[in-house]
């Protein structure tokens, strides 16, 4: 579920007043972001295992499914209470549990994945180091491959300090070179025949519902 970024990742990006349509389409389709960290949560978690337990009991589905809706942001309060929902769900939800945790934390909204598509994740830092929270893999263990972050784009992110948002546009990763891949090739090819059965049963059970 966690993994660090390479080096070509834009983890700081450059400081906004808000997101421009441009760069991220409505950085909140429903609400202002603000409500989505000011309610109540029933569910606090002790540490980074417990955040992985809990989204492990929860399932994706689309806002077209569930809600009807091309894109709708659920708040916290509602996704811990129903258990399911897309990637921006997941990672709103898991935001505020980093904070909470006390973290240095993000949301992040980009493109990911091999063909671009749009996205949204978490990212907290650690003694100087930023890691990618990708919730939505919390079935495939407490970690994941570095080389794996390859495929995420940041386009904006956003901070809470408590009181205040702070949002950031970020710059396109550069090229990364085959001598800076190639030491993590077997910690990949290992993860990946590793997570293939939980792939293979997850992908079944949606087509079975």
């Amino acid at each position: 579920m966690i993994a660090e970024v390479f080096s070509n990742y834009d983890a700081a990006g450059q400081s906004v007043l808000r997101p421009s349509r441009r760069r991220y389409g409505n950085f909140g389709p429903n609400a202002p972001l603000g409500r989505h960290l000011t309610q109540p949560l029933t569910v606090m978690c002790a540490d980074l295992e417990e955040v992985r337990r809990f989204l492990q009991g929860c399932r994706y589905v689309s806002d077209k499914v569930q809600f009807g809706r091309r894109d709708y942001w659920m708040p916290p309060e509602e996704f811990e209470r129903c258990r399911q929902g897309d990637c921006e769900d997941f990672a709103l939800w898991t935001w505020r549990q980093l904070m909470h945790l006390g973290y240095s934390t993000r949301f992040v909204c980009g493109h990911s994945g091999r063909y671009g598509a749009g996205h949204a994740w978490v990212t907290f830092e650690r003694e100087g180091r930023t890691f990618v929270v990708e919730s939505l893999a919390a079935r495939l263990g407490p970690t994941f491959p570095r080389l794996s972050t390859l495929r995420y784009e940041p386009r904006i992110s956003a901070s809470w300090d408590g009181r205040a948002l702070k949002y950031y546009e970020h710059a396109a990763a550069r090229q990364v070179a085959f001598r800076e891949i190639a030491p993590h090739l077997p910690e990949w090819s290992t993860f990946w025949f590793r997570s293939r059965p939980a792939v293979w049963l997850g992908r079944f059970r949606r087509l079975t519902r």
